[in-house]
């Protein structure tokens, strides 16, 4: 059980931190940080706009820190708001967001390809069936026994 354990905070934990430094080292070109790679990747994903509610959600971050994220693309002209500029305002990418987020886009997918090489389509299922229970449960348990809100 504690090899299970090492193993697995060890992994997540390490994937994270190069997740962290590759989204930071990938954007610079662009002006950008690597903490609005997942706003403009959710933005990209979604042309009929999101609110920052429901960017909360998607990016797994705090309404906090998605307020920075979304006031720095609007300062930098990536990101436009639709309507009263509240928390229920319609977020969507500009024609310069658009292009950026393209280009992150197929950084993304060279990343996804290169890290997912030498796993069959098979294995690729079954680690993301895996990784997607093992959370669910943390979740689930975490609610039980913490009582503790969604993320």
């Amino acid at each position: 059980m504690n090899q299970r354990f090492d193993a697995f905070v060890t992994g997540i934990t390490l994937c994270y931190k190069y997740i962290q430094k590759i989204k930071a080292a990938e954007v610079t070109d662009f002006g950008l940080k690597g903490a609005h790679v997942m706003c403009m990747f959710h933005l990209n994903q979604h042309p009929e706009g999101l609110t920052a509610s429901q960017l909360c959600t998607l990016c797994a971050e705090d309404k906090a820190a998605v307020s920075r994220t979304i006031s720095s693309l609007r300062e930098g002209g990536y990101v436009q708001s639709q309507g009263p500029k509240s928390y229920r305002a319609i977020l969507s990418l500009t024609e310069r967001g658009k292009a950026v987020a393209e280009k992150i886009g197929d950084v993304i997918s060279d990343w996804v390809s290169a890290c997912g090489c030498g796993l069959t389509e098979e294995e690729r299922r079954n680690f993301y069936f895996g990784l997607n229970l093992i959370a669910e449960n943390m979740r689930s348990k975490m609610e039980q026994d913490l009582k503790l809100n969604d993320f």
